[in-house]
């Protein structure tokens, strides 16, 4: 199928699987498990889940095996918006075109959405069936890890630390290897696992994972000084306005175009180790030429 046709066809799978996962709306106390609904299906791209759906068809699994992992990476992923949201945060008001959690349901109750989205999704994870080389033990040390304080938190922390400040490149990276490649690596890493990939594959999923999520930011970063609100669903000029560093305005927008280039190029390097990684390629360039 077309890549586009796959998009929507895996983002319609995985929002099925979150649909079954999640309590419902009327659950007690529904407040909470409406506000959890209400960020979940907000229409995000689940460019994360879908990026370990792919992974797991890559190595030879099946996308039933890979959901579990896939839909515990949106929770996380959402979570993470949730509380970047917020005023003491980045203080946004609008995300995936639609009004921030905190702005439709107060702070408190944002607060705590995100608090149960990331328990919901080690819930969830524990419920993935095991290989003969992966127990629920590895893929709960996966995720754990890449959520917790030496990536994404420690990117999220750095970011904060680094408003009104010159940072340098290797900070930026250190910002972007947290708060981005990070839940990029760990879908990835997931998605093979769940298919009972060889380390070798692993590895080159990690690889591939790291570049792609640098890329990522850098292309995010750029969107953010090139398009609208309404294009990208979220505040445009965000950075300029909380004096953030970013590759742009360190190495210049054509410069920061050809690292995002480059960081693709190293990308579709690493998954020569696997052989049926076409759509991972596919994805990747996707990724590289998106305008939002």
């Amino acid at each position: 199928m077309s890549l586009d046709t796959y998009l929507l066809d895996r983002s319609k799978t995985v929002d099925a699987a979150l649909n079954r996962f999640l309590p419902r709306a009327t659950t007690k106390p529904a407040t909470l498990h409406k506000a959890m609904r209400y960020s979940i299906f907000a229409g995000g791209k689940r460019m994360r889940p879908i990026l370990t759906l792919a992974a797991a068809e890559a190595c030879g699994g099946e996308i039933e095996d890979a959901l579990y992992a896939a839909c515990a990476v949106e929770c996380v992923h959402t979570y993470s918006l949730i509380h970047d949201d917020l005023p003491c945060m980045d203080d946004d008001d609008f995300r995936r075109g639609r009004p921030t959690s905190h702005k439709v349901f107060g702070e408190g109750i944002a607060v705590l959405t995100g608090d149960a989205l990331v328990t919901q999704a080690f819930d969830i994870l524990a419920q993935a069936k095991e290989t003969p080389r992966y127990k629920i033990r590895d893929y709960i040390l996966e995720l754990s890890g890449a959520a917790g304080s030496l990536y994404l938190i420690a990117g999220q922390v750095a970011d904060l630390e680094a408003e009104g400040k010159k940072s340098t490149r290797s900070e930026l990276r250190f910002i972007h290897e947290g708060k981005t490649a990070a839940m990029i690596v760990v879908s990835l890493r997931l998605g093979g696992m769940s298919a009972n990939a060889t380390p070798k594959a692993v590895l080159a999923l990690t690889e591939f994972g790291k570049n792609l999520g640098l890329a990522f930011q850098v292309i995010d970063d750029i969107l953010d000084i090139t398009q609208t609100s309404e294009k990208l669903g979220k505040s445009a000029g965000k950075d300029v306005a909380a004096q953030k560093t970013t590759y742009p305005s360190l190495i210049g927008l054509k410069a920061a175009r050809a690292e995002a280039k480059r960081l693709t190029s190293a990308a579709h390097k690493a998954l020569d180790p696997i052989r049926k990684a076409d759509r991972l390629h596919e994805l990747a360039d996707y990724l590289l030429n998106r305008e939002y």
